[in-house]
């Protein structure tokens, strides 16, 4: 998760005049575990799997905080860095120099977000390259920088094109804006913010005034106000005033509290499951919103939590076991597409589908999703998505309901999706989401990203004819 604190902004730095005592320092750890963590998810990585064995195994929290603001903000802003590069350099570096290339955009971000002074940012950088097999490039790093240090004011003026003003690829300026053309500058904002720290109290453990007199006591800060701004819709909600590693927070170990976004703290109650309901919770990874049907709907009859990826499995039976609601859910690893391998035929009173999707809502949580998602990997979602709900169907109960939701802002995964499965199901019929968040669609419901301190979601409602 991205750091919410600057580290580079805390950090006591040397005096200017201290210039020549640093002039052979050695690179940070935080700076090569960056480039690290940078090089790999360049190369298709997603960050949530490198960040562990790079940035993570930093012993030093400062240095680890310092790895993790360079490479998010690197992730976020390199349509924008990359542009100043582009300016400064007589011509484009090579395919194979691409930790030249990953250098410099870190020190570029730095230069421009962070407090540490140009001249130690310019050392490192030409140490740093050096040490990554580059030396020919030292002379490069050193002059592209300093040009910089006094272009820089220059360089933010002449940007000229939405992809390096907003810093997204140019094919996801040109779909937001298609798809939002009243909204599109608010969520490539929204896209560049640092996500909000959201809690999920365990309602069968404390209140949400329980809870928050627990982290008055440690000294923790909350933001109640933008939580009771989600309330009684998101009744458990609790927005932290800053991040944390979690096990600071009093009774995460014991299952007080689970981390998610309000936005997908939604999903439970628009279920609305009913007493002795059968639930299916459909591509179930990595258990937040199974976990939360379980503490939000203690008379349910049972759930069953299906997901195709067993090691992803694995950490819905870690959250369940940790929340102590291990016994009450059957979980099946398997592809919710193929139920006739894994379902046994008595169907369901309500059925969620967290659908596989471009997580276009959840960008400023995921930056590295504008680097690794491609404009080609929609329509294959979109059959995918469509293709989940065809089976979902078939299992659910006459006169129940399914909830379809994806972390994404596009029209064709969602409202246009749902029109497309009611025009082919004459059994479906939508149920109406009548709140006072989101956007209504011609079918379901969108929040935006950023729209009260959530993450972007649709929701659609649709009950079968019973």
């Amino acid at each position: 998760m991205d750091s919410s604190s600057h580290p580079a902004k805390n950090k006591k730095l040397p005096p200017r005049s201290a210039k020549k005592k640093i002039s052979k320092s050695k690179v940070s750890a935080a700076r090569s575990a960056g480039l690290k963590a940078l090089r790999q998810v360049f190369n298709g990585q997603s960050l949530s799997a490198v960040q562990p064995h790079t940035t993570d195994v930093l012993q030093d929290s400062r240095d680890r905080g310092l790895a993790n603001e360079l490479v998010n903000g690197v992730l976020r802003w390199r349509w924008q860095l990359e542009y100043f590069i582009s300016c400064l350099l007589k011509k484009p570096l090579k395919a194979k120099d691409i930790d030249v290339q990953l250098i410099l955009l870190m020190a570029l971000y730095e230069m421009k977000e962070c407090r540490t002074p140009d001249y130690a940012v310019i050392n490192e950088s030409v140490e740093l390259v050096r040490k990554s097999g580059k030396k020919w490039a030292a002379g490069l790093v050193n002059a592209v920088l300093r040009n910089f240090t006094r272009e820089k004011e220059k360089l933010i003026t002449s940007i000229d094109d939405d992809s390096a003003s907003y810093s997204h690829p140019q094919w996801l300026v040109e779909k937001i804006k298609a798809d939002w053309p009243q909204h599109w500058r608010q969520i490539m904002q929204a896209n560049n913010q640092r996500p909000a720290f959201w809690l999920r109290i365990n309602q069968l453990q404390y209140s949400v005034e329980q809870y928050m007199g627990l982290l008055a006591e440690q000294g923790i800060e909350f933001d109640e106000a933008a939580s009771s701004v989600w309330r009684p819709t998101a009744d458990h909600a609790l927005k932290l005033s800053h991040g944390i590693d979690v096990r600071l927070l009093p009774g995460f170990s014991e299952g007080a509290l689970s981390v998610q976004d309000v936005g997908a703290q939604l999903i439970a109650e628009l279920l609305d499951v009913r007493e002795g309901d059968r639930v299916l919770d459909l591509c179930a990874a990595p258990g937040g919103k199974t976990c939360h049907i379980l503490e939000r709907y203690h008379m349910l009859d049972s759930l069953v939590a299906v997901e195709v990826d067993e090691q992803r499995m694995l950490r819905v039976s870690e959250n369940l076991q940790r929340l102590k609601l291990g016994s009450r859910a059957e979980l099946i690893v398997a592809d919710a597409r193929d139920p006739e391998k894994w379902w046994p035929g008595e169907k369901f009173h309500r059925i969620l589908i967290d659908a596989p999707c471009s997580a276009s809502g959840v960008i400023r949580r995921h930056p590295d999703i504008k680097t690794l998602r491609r404009d080609t990997d929609i329509e294959p979602l979109i059959r995918l998505q469509f293709e989940i709900l065809m089976s979902a169907w078939q299992m659910l109960e006459p006169g129940g309901e399914l909830l379809y939701v994806t972390c994404s802002i596009f029209r064709d995964e969602n409202q246009n999706q749902i029109k497309n499965f009611l025009a082919k199901s004459a059994d479906a019929r939508e149920i109406s989401i009548d709140m006072d968040w989101g956007e209504a669609c011609e079918h379901g419901r969108q929040l935006l990203p950023g729209e009260h301190a959530a993450d972007g979601f649709y929701y659609c409602r649709i009950k079968k004819a019973g």
